[in-house]
């Protein structure tokens, strides 16, 4: 009897010993995300054979682009955290230029945003001459200080897939060319018939 007792309780004390060394695994806040969004993810052209990827990885650039928009705005916009993610910011466009930056944040101050979400997108490709142009047209929602709705926008933007070969795979990244772009029409406006 006295050794049953022994192996139970060396058995027991095994037990929580084992279940006592398991690590609880703890997930990143938001705004930890959203400080090390950095454009720097690359994709892998193999995996991203169909439209609905290319559609995926779209909706996820341009919700970053906006959660960092709605950061920077909400901000003093004078102290070093604001530096980096204006620089963050710029990093997702193709020319290192602040004049694409102003218009987003023109309207986010304008309409007082505190969050933005990313609704239906169409992502379309169009050819002018012999160069192909990305287009995605999307829905965003913006919300204010007390996460009410202020409206549901269609917004344009341009993008571009540049590749970017690491150790033999052909990879590439995402950047935007324009953002909020208007579209150009595809046939000539209406004239005056005499």
């Amino acid at each position: 009897m006295k050794k049953i007792i022994k192996v139970s309780t060396v058995l027991v004390a095994l037990f929580f010993i084992i279940f006592s060394c398991t690590k609880e695994t703890t997930e990143l806040s938001d705004l930890e995300k959203v400080r090390k969004n950095n454009n720097t993810v690359s994709y892998p052209v193999t995996k991203m054979d169909s439209a609905q990827a290319i559609s995926f990885i779209t909706k996820q650039k341009i919700q970053e682009l906006l959660d960092l928009s709605t950061l920077y705005t909400s901000g003093n916009r004078d102290t070093e955290i604001d530096s980096v993610i204006y620089s963050q910011m710029k990093s997702y466009f193709v020319e290192d230029d602040s004049a694409k930056l102003q218009p987003i944040l023109k309207q986010l101050d304008s309409f007082k945003v505190k969050t933005a979400k990313v609704g239906n997108i169409d992502v379309s490709k169009k050819i002018i001459g012999t160069d192909t142009l990305d287009f995605a047209k999307f829905q965003v929602e913006y919300f204010d200080q007390k996460n009410r709705s202020i409206g549901t926008f269609e917004k344009n933007a341009q993008y571009i897939l540049k590749l970017f070969p690491v150790k033999f795979k052909k990879e590439f990244r995402f950047y935007f060319i324009d953002f909020d772009a208007v579209p150009k029409k595809d046939s000539v406006s209406a004239g005056v018939i005499k």
